[in-house]
C-alpha cells in the first residue's frame, strides 16, 4: 500500500512536469469515458434493496453491485431456504431494473465452497455481470473449480498484491475478471502489468476501489489506457474532497484532462476529516456468536 501511494505521487509529478494527464504518459486513452458501477449493498428487506437499485438507475448508473443476503450470514452448510432467499433478492433487483442494467454480486469470500456452488448455479438464470469472491482468493484451486463449472464470470483480486499474486489465478483460469486495487496492488504501473497479463488470458479488469477520490483518480488513468477494462468501483466522486469533483453522466465518468492525476484536493473542505479514526466493525454470527467475515 505504501509503495502504491508513492507510485501514485510519482506519476502525478511526472504528469505535471510534462503538462499531460497520466493516461497520456501511459500511451494515450483507449476510451473517452469510464464506466462506473454503484454498490447498493444487500441488507434490509427485499423492498429496500430494490428501491436502492431503482434509485441508482434513476441517478444514471448502468451497473450495480449487490450482496448475497439470505436473511443472515451464511453457514458452512446451508439450507435450501437460504439459497432461495439469496436468489429471490437478486431476482427482485433484476426484475426491477431490467435486463439492460449490469448487476454484479459480491460474496466477499464469506461462504463455503459448497454454498458458493449452490448459489452460483441458482443465480445463473439471472446472468450476473460477475460473481465476486465466491470463496477466499487464497484457495485458488477451489476458486478454479467453481469457475470451471459456470459461465458466469468469477471475479477476484482485492486481496491480491502485485503481478505475482495474480499469476496463479490466470494460469488456473480461476477468474475471468481481475480486481486489483490500485492503492494496494503496487500502484498504477503494477496495475498496468496485471492488466497486460490478464489480456493474454481473455480476462477483464474491474478495479477494486471502496476508497477515496485519489485512489479513484489513479484507477481512471489505468482504466483509460488498457483494452480489457470492464467497470470501475467507487464510493465518492470527490464532493467534499476535491475542488473539482469528477463529472458523472449516464453511467460514466469523464476522463480528467488536467496534468498528472488531474485532481486538486480541497484542503479546507477536508479539514474536518483529518484525524478520523475509523475502524472496520467486528462481525459475529447471530446463531452462536462466532466471529465471521462480513
Amino acid at each position: 500500500s505504501a509503495l502504491s501511494g508513492i507510485d501514485h505521487a510519482l506519476w502525478d509529478l511526472a504528469g505535471k512536469a510534462a503538462g499531460l494527464p497520466v493516461y497520456k504518459l501511459l500511451g494515450g486513452p483507449l476510451r473517452d469515458r469510464i464506466k462506473v458501477y454503484k454498490g447498493i449493498g444487500g441488507g434490509g428487506t427485499i423492498e429496500e434493496n430494490v428501491q436502492r437499485a431503482k434509485d441508482a438507475v434513476a441517478q444514471g448508473f448502468l451497473a450495480l453491485k449487490t450482496g448475497p443476503n439470505g436473511g443472515r450470514p451464511a453457514r458452512i452448510i446451508e439450507t435450501p431456504g437460504f439459497v432461495d432467499n439469496v436468489v429471490e433478492r437478486f431476482a427482485a433487483v433484476r426484475e426491477a431494473v431490467g435486463k439492460e442494467i449490469d448487476i454484479a454480486i459480491d460474496f466477499h469470500g464469506a461462504v463455503s465452497p459448497q454454498t458458493a456452488g449452490l448459489l452460483i448455479k441458482a443465480l445463473e438464470p439471472y446472468q450476473p455481470l460477475f460473481i465476486e469472491e465466491p470463496v477466499q482468493c487464497q484457495y485458488v484451486d477451489v476458486l478454479a473449480d467453481l469457475a470451471h463449472k459456470t459461465h458466469i464470470p468469477i471475479a477476484t483480486g482485492e486481496r491480491i498484491f502485485t503481478k505475482w499474486g495474480f499469476r496463479e489465478i490466470l494460469e488456473k483460469r480461476a477468474a475471468s475478471i481481475l480486481q486489483p486495487d490500485i492503492s494496494h496492488c503496487g500502484g498504477i504501473f503494477e496495475a498496468r502489468l496485471i492488466a497486460g497479463m490478464a489480456e493474454a488470458y481473455y480476462a477483464g479488469i474491474a478495479p477494486h476501489c471502496p476508497l477515496g477520490p485519489v485512489s479513484l483518480a489513479a484507477g481512471l488513468h489505468v482504466d483509460a489506457s488498457i483494452p480489457n477494462f470492464l467497470a470501475q468501483e467507487h464510493t465518492t466522486f470527490g464532493a467534499g474532497y476535491l475542488k473539482e469533483p469528477f463529472t458523472f453522466k449516464d453511467g460514466y465518468l469523464e476522463l480528467p484532462d488536467k496534468p498528472g492525476l488531474g485532481i486538486e484536493l480541497d484542503e479546507e473542505a477536508m479539514a474536518d476529516k483529518i484525524g478520523h479514526d475509523w475502524r472496520n466493525p467486528e462481525s459475529y454470527h447471530p446463531d452462536d456468536g462466532a466471529a465471521i467475515d462480513w
